[in-house]
């Protein structure tokens, strides 16, 4: 990643944008290049320099922000981090935001305890890197209001950035193990991917326990849409919440998620506690309870993101047995978190999104976790039929 990202803020509030500013230039990997209190301000700001990323509110004068991500991402796809209190709310336009094509959603800063600020600034600074790292799909072009040009939102003459991206075609492997449970963790990119597996899933899916990073509160709308979108069953973690075949329990933001035994099954631990590897909650939290508590009878899944945060624990699971599947490079927005298991040695099979819900349907339904199997390596290489 060689040279500093540009960065563009667009926000009506000027504390805002100079809090912000000193935030992004206190990191050695980022520039902030221009500041905008509008989209109209911002569009013209882009014609004269286009940026590597925009840090984008959602409620501004004039045009919210909403409806300059849908045009930008049509007209002019350039990597978007959401900056809002919509966030700290879990509110449905922050989670719009995410399918509209902005790459991450993160709370705007407030005055707090030390602690607290350099947690802000860490989490800030490093969606904005990992924006900048993105391989962004364009969007399809939204209905346009007659009352506003386009062409004055998104100038032509600025220069496009991102080409379409090539589909992947799908492919898969049984390891002759059926999981008790299934771990999965995603970061950047992660909201898309999730919702792409989720719904190739159905109800003999194994239990499934999820740590995407999140703002607190977001989960639970995230959550809730997931629900009416797929098959199987979704919701907010909560503490002591048992592990059901047919069920995704997503980690709730700004908590730490476990996995316990309980009987003859497995049981959430939800709690507070300092950031691992600068998230909270963290995938190598969840994964290292899962090596811990369910062992060979656990299938890993690691997907996009930005970082290492699921490495380790990826690796200690697959030392007590657990079969790991990574999201290659091809379909990842940003292929570090899977890169670093992979790297460290923790990844039983590689395979691209649209691969990895059938091997976890395959897995789900051989039976042989409840009695213990241990997952055959020799079988990684068959294709799924």
């Amino acid at each position: 990643m060689p040279g500093k990202r540009g960065v563009l803020i667009v926000d009506d509030s000027a504390t805002v944008r100079a809090t912000l500013t000193e935030l992004l230039n206190s990191d050695e990997r980022l520039e902030v290049v221009a500041v905008a209190g509008d989209p109209y301000i911002a569009a013209a700001k882009i014609e004269k320099r286009v940026p590597d990323v925009i840090v984008l509110d959602l409620e501004m004068p004039r045009m919210d922000g909403l409806t300059f991500l849908k045009r930008l991402m049509a007209q002019h796809p350039i990597p978007v981090v959401i900056c809002s209190s919509a966030a700290e709310k879990g509110s449905a336009k922050a989670f719009e935001a995410l399918e509209a094509g902005a790459i991450e959603v993160i709370a705007k800063p407030r005055i707090g305890t030390k602690q607290y600020l350099e947690e802000t600034r860490a989490t800030l600074c490093d969606a904005v890197v990992a924006a900048s790292l993105a391989n962004l799909r364009p969007r399809r072009q939204p209905a346009v209001s007659p009352k506003l040009n386009a062409d004055v939102i998104i100038p032509k003459s600025a220069p496009r950035r991102f080409a379409a991206r090539q589909p992947v075609a799908s492919n898969g492997a049984s390891s002759g193990l059926a999981p008790g449970l299934i771990a999965i963790g995603a970061s950047t990119g992660g909201t898309e991917a999730l919702l792409t597996l989720l719904q190739e899933l159905t109800g003999e899916a194994a239990g499934i326990v999820i740590v995407q990073h999140m703002p607190e509160g977001f989960t639970q709308a995230f959550a809730n849409r997931l629900n009416q979108l797929c098959e199987i069953a979704i919701r907010e973690a909560k503490d002591g919440d048992t592990i059901e075949p047919g069920l995704a329990l997503i980690a709730p933001g700004n908590w730490h998620t476990l996995v316990r035994v309980k009987g003859s099954g497995y049981a959430l631990e939800v709690k507070p506690g300092p950031q691992v590897c600068r998230h909270r909650p963290s995938v190598d939290v969840l994964f290292r309870s899962v090596a811990q508590s369910a062992g060979p009878k656990a299938v890993g899944v690691i997907l996009t993101g930005m970082g290492d945060d699921g490495a380790e624990g990826m690796l200690e699971m697959k030392q007590a047995g657990a079969y790991n599947i990574a999201q290659d490079e091809a379909s990842c927005v940003v292929f570090g978190m899977p890169n670093q298991a992979i790297k460290r040695g923790g990844v039983d099979k590689t395979l691209p999104l649209n691969g990895i819900a059938p091997l976890l349907m395959k897995l789900s339904s051989e039976g042989m976790a409840r009695s213990g199997a241990r997952p055959n390596r020799e079988m990684a290489s068959l294709p799924v039929s």
